[in-house]
């Protein structure tokens, strides 16, 4: 089962909140999820990212893939050192 950590988008028309989730590859964006692991708001000034390290690390260590937002959201948070997007 190809794991990914990715976004799951939440939230009104023109104002999106965003779940950072691990979920099947297969599943549909805001669909079925393993587990939740933090969120994103870009709507505030700064953006508000949060994002449990232990879980994301975990994810990591087991071979789950990030997408490129979150692997830049990683990359801000100081989880995974690298490119970011």
């Amino acid at each position: 089962m190809p794991v990914k950590i990715r976004l799951s988008r939440k939230g009104a028309k023109k104002n999106p909140f965003y779940r950072i989730v691990v979920a099947d590859s297969r599943s549909p964006r805001d669909g079925r999820f393993i587990e939740s692991i933090g969120y994103y708001n870009p709507m505030t000034e700064p953006s508000e990212i949060k994002i449990d390290e232990e879980k994301a690390k975990e994810w990591l260590n087991k071979g789950a893939i990030p997408t490129s937002m979150v692997r830049h959201l990683l990359n801000i948070k100081g989880i995974v050192k690298g490119i970011g997007r």
